[in-house]
């Protein structure tokens, strides 16, 4: 365990060499990068051992001679700590020429700085066990991730999404105080073995509010507005470590309550499996609609944060229809797939970043033909496009194989458990498919055909350090999909120490593993050697070009081809009214008609309905309160005199 927090001491002291040597622009990355991926490092050194060798680890400490700070490790912390110490050095590497205005030297020591808060704080909320640890690690998590979303901070836009960020941070953790508050009046005890000691009674209540709470950070569906705000808002690189793992801090504190609570109410699995199938095709649906490629990226995080609840939703039923087999596979399928998505989405963020590096625009309507100009990028967003889908042999395929294989394993259950089973896999179809039409729209307007705007076809790759990280990324999406064993075993491992794991064989499933991983390296072979064969058979011969998506035009232009509007349209217009579209359209009223206009929006169900049904009537009531702000300090001082007055009355 003093490993660790060595681990933490040189991360927060790289972050803290950020700001030292913000005059020395180039000195200050190289010895913040270099201090912080060695911190992450020795994290990483010490979590996988641990993790294989299944040695479970506490310590505390007094603080203040007030409260106890507890860490304790056990296999599921331990898991989680991995996509935490191998991302966040590979987001740093990336940022070395993402940010390279040297006027902004300051700022980027600022945004090192809670960089590295960040990392460390949501080591420690893994590492945490009793209440006021986690709440500690858990608000300077959210407050570092503040800072960093308002990096551009002179943007009007950037700014409004960093408070609703901070709105909605800051309500998830009053959920998690009033969640903890019930525990303490039931138990009297700040640690997290309390948990079970709560009455059945109360125990779904405390999951409700716990689930809420951690929800909020998630992005489960209502409750996500904030993502396709403040991820677009942050730079490339934070977007990737927010959306790749800092997201995840929601899904651990959900499984973790849920392991606390010892419960098998049947209630709680479906309330999960629901929620991550509304949340899954509702992401995926509001991403197929956008047209801002971060936008975009953000409402797939949401789909994916659906797709592990449903893994989680499939496990927490299987317990409590004590289904062995469906519990170990839906919580493996989904710590597995919290381990790709915080790769394949971290690369797809890097890649949208590096895009709009050199291109300077987020709308994927101004770009096009990057495959040609970015090479690099382009192929790297083409893998993790791929993997995101969850098609073989890429890794998004195997976490999602497992979840599927869970749920099969559940429809041997009656009743409710069997419908809810059923619909699962169902929802995961729907999700795979949506997310494929997705990023085939995505590579196929912004890397593919011609480019749409003279942005798109002046660009030219981005750095070295850049362009590295994404491509070790995209092997890893390959590797993981075409050798998944070792990265199965890795989720199994992550919940050795549940009971579920306790006796359970998955010597057949490994079998089929095995063979899975025989069949994509077989595909891989081919489709090398069909490669080759081509590139020999054309070898020494003329290659011509051409305009691409030409449709049978002599002289196609960019405008023949087709639209993100257009290419979704139909498949948006199925989800109605939950997607509503506005289409605003000038029209044609003269015989010699004028420039004539079309725009079509899509408006998010539940941002429009907080506008409608919360912020605005709590606008109208707060504007009635203005006469108590008048400015007389006379009476502000009487405002004082009288709450003392009542809170000693009171006492």
């Amino acid at each position: 365990m003093d490993t660790l927090f060595v681990s933490i001491a040189v991360i927060l002291a790289g972050g803290s060499a950020g700001l030292l040597l913000c005059r020395q622009f180039t000195f200050m990355k190289v010895v913040t990068i270099v201090t912080t991926s060695v911190g992450c490092g020795i994290g990483l050194m010490f979590t996988l051992p641990k993790l294989i060798s299944g040695t479970a680890c506490a310590v505390s400490y007094n603080w203040l001679h007030l409260f106890t700070l507890a860490f304790k490790l056990d296999s599921v912390s331990l898991f989680f700590l991995i996509p935490i110490f191998l991302v966040s050095p590979l987001a740093l590497i990336y940022s070395f020429h993402y940010l390279e205005d040297r006027h902004k030297g300051l700022r980027a020591g600022v945004n090192y700085f809670f960089f590295s808060i960040l990392i460390g704080s949501m080591a420690l909320v893994v590492m945490a066990d009793n209440m006021v640890t986690f709440l500690l690690a858990w608000e300077l998590m959210s407050l570092s991730s503040f800072f960093l979303v308002m990096y551009d901070y002179e943007s009007y836009g950037n700014r409004k999404a960093g408070y609703l960020y901070f709105i909605f941070a800051q309500g998830g953790a009053m959920l998690l105080f009033a969640t903890f508050a019930i525990v303490y009046s039931h138990t009297g005890s700040f640690d997290f073995a309390s948990f079970a000691a709560v009455p059945e009674s109360s125990k779904l209540l405390v999951f409700i509010l716990a689930f809420l709470g951690f929800g909020s950070k998630a992005g489960i569906f209502p409750l996500h507005i904030w993502l396709p705000k403040a991820h677009p808002a942050a730079p490339s690189h934070v977007s990737a470590i927010m959306s790749g793992v800092m997201i995840k801090m929601g899904i651990y504190g959900i499984f973790r309550v849920y392991l606390l609570l010892d419960t098998t109410s049947p209630l709680i699995g479906q309330i999960v499996l629901a929620t991550g199938m509304v949340t899954g095709i509702f992401g995926v649906v509001y991403a197929l609609a956008k047209q801002d490629i971060k936008q975009l990226l953000a409402y797939s995080s949401v789909e994916n944060i659906g797709i592990i609840l449903i893994g989680l939703g499939v496990g927490m039923v299987g317990a409590s229809e004590q289904n062995q087999a469906m519990t170990f596979f839906g919580f493996a399928g989904a710590l597995l797939h919290v381990f790709n998505h915080s790769i394949f989405k971290s690369l797809l963020f890097m890649g949208a970043g590096s895009v709009l590096h050199k291109t300077g625009t987020k709308n994927i309507e101004e770009l096009g033909g990057l495959m040609k100009r970015m090479p690099v990028t382009g192929r790297t967003f083409l893998a993790g496009s791929v993997a995101i889908s969850g098609l073989p042999p890429f890794s998004g395929f195997v976490g999602e194989f497992l979840i599927y294989y869970g749920a099969f394993e559940g429809l041997t259950s009656q009743k409710l458990p069997y419908v809810m089973t059923i619909l699962a896999i169902i929802s995961l179809a729907v999700i795979g498919g949506l997310a494929t039409a997705c990023f085939t729209k995505v590579v196929g307007l912004a890397v593919l055909g011609e480019p749409r705007t003279d942005k798109a076809a002046g660009a030219k790759e981005s750095g070295f350090t850049m362009g590295f990280v994404m491509s070790l990324m995209a092997v890893a999406c390959l590797v993981i999909g075409v050798f998944p064993e070792p990265f199965v075993r890795l989720a199994f491992l992550g919940i050795q120490d549940l009971p579920v794991a306790v006796g359970f064989n998955s010597a057949a499933f490994m079998v089929i593993i095995q063979k899975i991983s025989m069949t994509a390296a077989l595909f891989i072979g081919l489709l090398g050697v069909v490669s080759l064969v081509r590139k020999m058979l054309y070898s020494g011969k003329e290659i011509g070009s051409g305009g691409t998506w030409g449709c049978g035009f002599t002289q196609p232009t960019v405008r023949m081809q087709y639209t993100g509007t257009s290419y979704a349209a139909e498949m948006i217009d199925f989800f109605k009214p939950f997607v509503p579209v506005k289409n605003i359209y000038t029209g044609i009223s003269k015989i010699f008609p004028g420039t004539t206009t079309w725009e079509s929006t899509v408006d998010d169900i539940a941002e429009s309905n907080y506008q409608k049904h919360l912020i605005g009537p709590m606008m109208v009531f707060l504007g009635k309160l203005r006469w108590i702000q008048h400015g007389n300090i006379q009476l502000y001082i009487g405002y004082i005199v009288v709450a003392i007055v009542v809170l000693l009355l009171c006492l």
